[in-house]
């Protein structure tokens, strides 16, 4: 009879082929010979009973079934491998997740992530053209999203304000049409095709030129950045200003003997300009006003890219080389610094006003002057309906004696001299009659 050869781990050595195959998946079997049919296996000890087995399908080749076997126990290999490093695999997922959250929320949304054209201007004054996305320019300055809305040229309608925001790695500047961002080595500029943005190259590029240093001390990158920022926009005030005084002068001295179309329409455009101008100049001026008052954001300028933490709440200074005296003396000079900037800017906006003012006045006489032209206008018109109605009396007195009825007074030849003078000297009457009424009543 034939025997059959099971695992260590059956538990019976007498058990029938069935149970062993409902065992299967606890404990593994070795490889069987094919039995032929009508062979029983197994009998039961003492009793001698012989069950018949089921046999299974008849297979095609042993080789395809060996390769099965083999295929199993690799996949079961992988599998316990795949459970051994489950943790490892994870927590290198969770980093990658981790790393391209920013870029898959995009990815996920359908929407593109935003890449920025700008000029990149370093400490030794090399230019160059660069690409970069929002996730590397956060990545590169230590910025959040957040921060990035007062530069993002995008968003130009909702953050017309100017505004200089200081962080613990780098500068924002948000001056009309120059946005930059200024870090310890370099800075970059959004927009650079702007006045703005030309303007800024045309004043920081000099700046940091070695030659133009004449030995003496530079200051800080950041602050040579910041300085060639603020004089750039108030230059450009400044030059409007200038464009537009002359203009608003040659019109307060034509004004207002001469009221012509084209004369009124240049005193509303020169208008228009100094509003926007003292728009302008008022919003700078009270961006400078806040810093000033904010010695706590100074300091924060002058610790940038320096081994040092600041304590917003005692405003306390700690640094890893003694730095406090110079510290100090780099907030006199920035205070000093934002304090000419501010009275410049104070006199331009001053100027602004003034001119406004006085355009204003210039309106205002106008519309008197318009007005008293009205008053004689009506005047006349008054005068003229008087006598219209003087008049129309005389015709109604005519109208009536021109009736085809008999009055017998057309026989006589007096008659007609008669009414024509009484009509005549009717209406002169009863025009100043009227005059004198309107008079009385200061109505004329």
């Amino acid at each position: 009879m034939a025997s059959v050869s099971v695992s260590p781990c059956s538990p019976q050595a007498g058990l029938l082929l069935p149970l062993l195959l409902q065992l299967q998946p606890r404990c593994r079997l070795r490889r069987l010979p094919l039995l032929p049919l009508g062979l029983s296996v197994g009998a039961r000890r003492g009793g001698g009973l012989l069950l018949p087995l089921p046999l299974p399908a008849p297979r095609a080749s042993e080789g395809t079934d060996e390769q099965a076997v083999v295929k199993e126990e690799e996949v079961e290999e992988e599998e316990e491998e795949e459970e051994r490093g489950g943790d490892d695999g994870a927590r290198e997922a969770g980093a990658a997740r981790g790393s391209g959250r920013f870029a898959a929320d995009y990815i996920s949304l359908g929407i593109r992530e935003p890449v920025y054209e700008v000029i990149e201007v370093k400490s030794n004054g090399r230019v160059s053209t660069k690409k970069i996305s929002r996730r590397k320019l956060l990545k590169s300055s230590g910025l959040r999203l957040r921060d990035t809305r007062s530069v993002d040229p995008s968003l130009w309608l909702m953050n017309s304000m100017p505004s200089l925001l200081v962080r613990e790695q780098a500068i924002l500047l948000n001056l009309g049409s120059l946005r930059a961002i200024a870090m310890h080595e370099r800075v970059l500029i959004f927009n650079y095709n702007s006045p703005g943005g030309k303007a800024f190259l045309e004043l920081l590029l000099p700046r940091l030129n070695p030659r133009n240093i004449n030995g003496g001390p530079a200051m800080p990158f950041q602050l040579e950045v910041v300085e060639a920022a603020l004089l750039s926009r108030i230059q450009r005030l400044e030059r409007r200003l200038m464009h537009v005084e002359p203009r608003v002068a040659a019109l307060l001295e034509v004004l207002p003997t001469r009221l012509t179309g084209d004369v009124l329409e240049q005193l509303r455009l020169s208008k228009q300009s100094l509003v926007e101008l003292g728009s302008r100049a008022g919003d700078l001026k009270q961006m400078l006003i806040d810093l000033l008052e904010d010695p706590h954001e100074i300091r924060r300028i002058c610790i940038m890219g320096r081994n040092c933490t600041l304590d917003r709440s005692s405003d306390d200074m700690e640094c890893s080389v003694p730095l406090e005296k110079h510290i100090a003396e780099e907030e006199e000079e920035i205070e000093m610094l934002l304090e000419n900037y501010l009275q410049r800017c104070e006199s331009c906006h001053g100027q602004a006003e003034r001119l406004l003012d006085s355009a204003r006045e210039m309106e205002d006489s106008i519309a008197v002057n318009l007005s008293s032209r009205r008053l004689e206008v009506s005047r006349v018109e008054l005068l003229l309906q008087v006598g219209t109605f003087c008049v129309a009396v005389g015709a109604l007195i005519a109208g009536i004696f021109g009736m085809n009825l008999k009055s017998y007074l057309e026989t006589n030849a007096w008659a007609f001299w008669a009414t024509t003078g009484g009509i005549a000297v009717g209406a002169v009457a009863g025009f100043f009659l009227m005059y004198s009424y309107l008079k009385a009543r200061k109505i004329l």
